[in-house]
């Protein structure tokens, strides 16, 4: 999804109007409650176990990043008032021009000059502000129950505190079975920027590029490699906790972030140290060094038989020579497959460079819905027109690109 931008305070939902709220749908009571609140639950020690990033990682999450994002969590009871879902949402003001270019986004520029907030709307926005949304979150949950009634809370939620948009972020393309009622009653579903995955059933790297990669492919990354070693000695190590490091490699982290054209988290030093002293039995943090110092790092989750790389950094003094994206991935895949992981995933964006190695695309949904039921049909529309996925030639490049839209 494309950039959030803060809400400023006159914009912002009263306490008043998100603290301790109690309302009643047909499939019994929803709570909303803060970060805070939320440990008086009992369920939500079993939030997203099954995930690799589980109610831990929401913590966190809400502790450290983005703290202009009002972080909250819906809870659903039914009928026995039993609570079958904990589902965490944000309230936010979301830009929602922020996949444009070229012209157009020339044009929309000169307009925020004298406009700033043209195109940008306050949001509900259900899901995870740093990774893909899911449903449920308990170990009851029960999505054929969860879908329906977290659509009706979330009507009445919103046109409660007077959100004129309801968005699921995120979404992996599993959900859309069960998130086939949001879409027959109001929500369209668009792709959002898509994750990549890698099969590993090889020994090595070496393998991989001589069974899978075309020989163009692996001719320059040889050539990449030999420049690379021609300089000094690169080494590599895997940590659990990056607190000791943390003021090193976290400006790498700005760097890369700030030559994205899409983002919407900004991770924060907090969030790395918290990510390994948390959740040490799935974080795992690399780090390259040259010559002694820090010149790449990057941010994992091990889980289920598959690593999650999530975040880099890079110096870019250093690394355009030294073919460090390439490099830094070439490790990690030989890491994951040295563990015998079965598949390797990767985030959003930098498309061309995962199509030459042959990963897939994972999709992920947007699910979008105005409150107005006169402007919604009208906002659906200029949806379908905005989402970023259009202005990305490269991704209809993929094999399975078809399954972003399907």
């Amino acid at each position: 999804m494309a950039q959030a931008l803060m809400i400023p305070h006159d914009m912002a939902p009263r306490p008043s109007a998100v603290l301790r709220n109690t309302f009643f749908t047909s499939y019994g009571k929803a709570q909303v409650v803060t970060p805070d609140e939320l440990a008086a639950i009992d369920d939500w020690r079993q939030a997203f176990a099954s995930h690799c990033k589980d109610r831990r990682y929401y913590e966190i999450v809400s502790q450290t990043v983005n703290p202009e994002f009002a972080y909250r969590y819906l809870v659903l009871h039914d009928q026995q008032d039993k609570v079958r879902v904990i589902q965490p949402f944000l309230l936010i003001r979301q830009d929602m021009a922020m996949g444009l270019r070229g012209p157009l986004r020339q044009a929309m520029d000169a307009i925020r000059a004298a406009f700033p907030r043209f195109a940008t709307m306050r949001m509900l926005m259900v899901g995870c502000a740093a990774g893909a949304g899911h449903l449920g979150g308990t170990a009851t949950e029960d999505e054929a129950w969860i879908a329906p009634a977290l659509h009706a809370a979330l009507d009445i939620y919103a046109k409660k505190i007077r959100v004129p948009v309801i968005v699921l972020k995120d979404f992996p393309a599993q959900y859309r079975q069960p998130l086939a009622n949001f879409t027959q009653n109001g929500y369209v579903r668009i792709p959002s920027m898509p994750m990549t995955r890698l099969a590993l059933p090889y020994a090595s790297f070496e393998e991989y590029m001589t069974k899978v990669l075309s020989k163009a492919t692996r001719k320059n990354l040889r050539r990449k490699f030999k420049k690379a070693a021609e300089a000094a000695p690169i080494a590599m190590e895997v940590v659990r906790d990056i607190t000791p490091y943390v003021d090193e490699v976290y400006p790498l982290y700005v760097q890369v972030m700030e030559r994205s054209p899409l983002h919407f988290e900004r991770l924060t030093r907090d969030f790395l140290c918290q990510l390994g002293q948390e959740m040490p039995d799935r974080a795992r943090f690399f780090i390259w060094r040259q010559s002694g110092k820090i010149i790449a790092f990057s941010v994992c989750m091990e889980h289920d038989n598959a690593l999650h790389d999530d975040y880099l950094g890079m110096d870019y003094a250093v690394a355009l020579d030294l073919h460090l994206y390439f490099l830094t991935l070439r490790d990690v895949l030989q890491w994951s497959m040295d563990r015998k992981l079965a598949y390797y995933h990767s985030t959003a964006l930098n498309y061309d460079p995962k199509l030459h190695l042959h990963c897939e695309l994972v999709p992920l949904d947007l699910y979008v819905k105005h409150t107005s039921i006169l402007l919604n049909p009208f906002f659906r529309r200029l949806v379908r027109w905005l989402e970023p996925t259009r202005h990305d030639p490269v991704l209809r490049q993929f094999k399975n690109a078809r399954d972003l839209w399907n």
